[in-house]
């Protein structure tokens, strides 16, 4: 590399590096010997230093504390063909899908692909690695601003106050999300598959934290993909009643 490049790019990777690294300092969730503070059903284990899925029993839920409402969360996941989980970190519907999106139906829209805000914002690319190879994660809220990150690229950034990301947000809000809600406990979804997780921190974010608001250009869907995911979320709104019914019986 030329040196008067190097002598630009190194202050750009220093700026973008301490824009996250001001107020709080990282608190670890799991330090790849323990499951104190987290909850499950015995279908989780320590498996080689990483959180691993083994069996029925539901999400592996952090009860130690709740997610602050401006924070930074930055994870590792892998996992297996055809494999499906989460990562909820606000109340409601607020889901980083973690996917394999080669072997998985949900691949096939990018509104639900590995890295989406699940069936809000499609990410502007695949940036995932191969099923067996670990991802970088990382979600980063402030306000109203929502970014979720993988393996180093900004795949999700918007403001959901934003009037053009309407219809993104009223498709969550279809599916039960209500983006103003905080509070959650950080939840790793159970969805019947292999899947690893491991590195898991939280950091809360203040008021002198800059967020990179570089503009970030979702994917397209195709007319195929939206008429597919409507008929989903006929489904899904089907389901829904027929639960509601039969709690009234």
């Amino acid at each position: 590399m030329p040196r008067f490049m190097c002598s630009f790019v190194i202050p750009v990777l220093l700026m973008n590096m301490l824009s996250f690294a001001s107020a709080g300092e990282f608190e670890i969730l799991f330090d790849g010997s323990s499951l104190e503070g987290w909850e499950h059903k015995g279908n989780w284990k320590i498996e080689d230093g990483t959180l691993a899925r083994e069996g029925k029993g539901g999400s592996l839920v952090y009860k130690a504390k709740k997610i602050p409402n401006d924070f930074e969360l930055a994870f590792e996941w892998k996992v297996a063909e055809g494999s499906n989980s989460g990562i909820y970190y606000r109340p409601t519907q607020y889901e980083y899908q973690i996917l394999d999106n080669g072997k998985h139906a949900d691949g096939k829209n990018p509104r639900t692909s590995a890295a989406s805000l699940y069936f809000c914002m499609p990410p502007s690319h695949d940036a995932t690695k191969k099923p067996g190879e670990w991802n970088q994660g990382r979600v980063v809220c402030k306000g109203t601003v929502i970014q979720h990150w993988l393996n180093g690229k900004k795949v999700v950034g918007f403001d959901y106050t934003d009037s053009k990301y309407a219809a993104e947000v009223e498709m969550l809000k279809q599916r039960g999300g209500n983006l103003e809600a905080r509070g959650a406990n950080l939840s790793l979804q159970d969805h019947g598959d292999p899947v690893w997780y491991r590195n898991i921190k939280l950091r809360e974010l203040g008021s002198e934290d800059k967020l990179d608001r570089s503009p970030v250009t979702p994917q397209e869907l195709t007319t195929a993909q939206k008429t597919a995911e409507t008929a989903k979320l006929k489904r899904i709104l089907e389901n829904r009643l027929r639960a509601q019914q039969k709690q009234k019986q």
